[in-house]
């Protein structure tokens, strides 16, 4: 018998056996992600029809997503031979030690748990957090997601989003504006609360109810400064603050108020 013809027959049934394999765990994987995605579709068609909150919906979805991966990543390996109960239990040995390389994840991970439970936030949120504000766009299983006011995307971690402090400009619906403005000592107080007040109650998106206040916050260095504070909806904060700023302005001017400003002593030496 000629061994080289052995070893050649020996080498093409290895080569055939694994390759049918390998085209197999392909296919599997080409058809289970086909799978996943229509039961990811499935699930949230199923959740949208149930009123499932929204930030709730695409965290559980990502969960989902990620569990039904890692089953057909198991079930591949079963495919090409390699013994799933070994795969676990070398999993199971190293799991102390990715558990600890991996303690920032799993932290991550138990905030998202922590926000999907107690619910301090949603999507479509205006919060402020780990120095940053934004707009809340997707609560994943280890991230937080937020559109920021210049339109930039800030990702939070959420084991740092639920163990700090978290502002929500979103929950109660409205806002109040705090605006500080200063006229000079030779201004008429009440002429001037007057005009300040007659700014911010005619503007179409400041509220009636809370009323907007106006007070005399200092008497400081060089000013009489008053708090200017109107309430309105939180999507329209912006709106309103920049509005009153230079309609407050253009108020002041024209009732002859002066708006002090720094002047500048030039000293000449004698001689």
């Amino acid at each position: 018998m000629n061994m080289e013809n052995v070893d050649t027959e020996k080498w093409i049934t290895l080569a055939t056996e694994y390759g049918i394999r390998i085209l197999a765990a392909i296919i599997i994987w080409i058809v289970g992600l086909w799978i996943i995605k229509r039961l990811l579709k499935g699930t949230k068609k199923v959740m949208s029809s149930s009123n499932y909150d929204e930030s709730l919906q695409k965290f559980l979805l990502n969960l989902l997503g990620w569990i039904l991966k890692i089953l057909l990543i198991l079930a591949i390996l079963a495919k090409l031979g390699v013994e799933t109960t070994s795969f676990a239990a070398i999993l199971a040995a190293a799991g102390l030690a990715i558990g600890m390389a991996l303690q920032g994840s799993l932290g991550n991970f138990a905030g998202g748990v922590l926000i999907m439970i107690f619910k301090p936030i949603k999507i479509g949120d205006l919060i402020e957090a780990q120095g940053e504000i934004g707009v809340v766009k997707q609560i994943e299983i280890f991230t937080t997601k937020l559109t920021g006011l210049s339109n930039k995307e800030i990702i939070i971690p959420n084991g740092a989003l639920s163990n700090g402090n978290i502002i929500n400009y979103t929950t109660e619906g409205t806002r109040r504006v705090d605006l500080i403005f200063g006229v000079g000592y030779d201004s008429d107080i009440k002429k001037t609360k007057e005009v300040l007040m007659q700014v911010v109650t005619t503007h179409p998106k400041v509220l009636q109810e809370p009323a907007p206040a106006v007070t005399v916050l200092e008497l400081a260095d060089s000013s009489i400064n008053f708090a200017v504070r109107p309430w309105c909806e939180t999507a329209d904060y912006w709106n309103v603050y920049f509005d009153v700023t230079e309609q407050t302005k253009e108020a002041l001017d024209a009732a002859g108020i002066e708006i002090p400003y720094p002047h500048h002593v030039e000293i000449r030496k004698q001689g």
